[in-house]
């Protein structure tokens, strides 16, 4: 749908970089990497996520996970970052902001995920600050939509950290680890940003 679309967004997008982190989109070159963190943090991430797969790890997955993503971007519905130490240019994460709205609404959804290694670091809280601006610049989104289960207390924090506001509670929200969760709904708009610059 190209109302009230960017023409930027199309474009996709390029490295983001932070003071410890980078955010830049996943290539197959990562493979590996992104393979060995996610195995490595199986028992860390699957009590917050959809149930794993059984070919989840695959290096054919793998595949074609990043080419749905850059046809996401492509078509401006999503787009997925990975998380990076600056330092060595190690993957630490994910993060995406995906079922982008355009029209009327303009907003995305945010969504992230941490390596148990590197789990109280502030990796995720600086990622999540290095996103906003792209968002409601170069996307021009309205709108940043997230959740997350009330006994996630770390994104929880991340949320308001950033400057997430709670917005309620969305009931058996989405299926994880094999069950409908409850999920707190949190929101950031554009011209809270704006304000909060000044």
């Amino acid at each position: 749908m190209a109302f009230l679309r960017p023409s930027a967004a199309n474009e996709g997008p390029g490295v983001l970089r932070g003071q410890r982190i980078h955010l830049r989109p996943l290539t197959l070159d990562d493979y590996s990497a992104w393979a060995d963190l996610r195995s490595l943090s199986r028992a860390h991430l699957e009590p917050w996520e959809p149930e794993w797969r059984q070919d989840e790890l695959w290096r054919s997955s793998f595949r074609q996970r990043v080419r749905h993503y850059q046809k996401e971007a492509r078509d401006d519905l999503g787009y997925a970052f990975g998380v990076f130490e600056t330092a060595g240019d190690k993957l630490a994460g994910g993060l995406t902001l995906g079922n982008v709205r355009r029209g009327v609404m303009q907003i995305a959804t945010l969504g992230y995920w941490l390596g148990a290694p590197h789990v109280g670091r502030g990796y995720m809280s600086e990622a999540v600050r290095l996103i906003i601006p792209h968002a409601f610049g170069q996307l021009r989104l309205h709108r940043l939509e997230a959740a997350s289960m009330p006994s996630n207390t770390t994104s929880i924090r991340v949320l308001e950290r950033t400057g997430f506001v709670r917005e309620g509670l969305a009931r058996r929200y989405l299926m994880i680890s094999g069950s409908w969760q409850d999920h707190l709904r949190f929101a950031l708009l554009a011209d809270e940003v704006e304000k909060g610059a000044d």
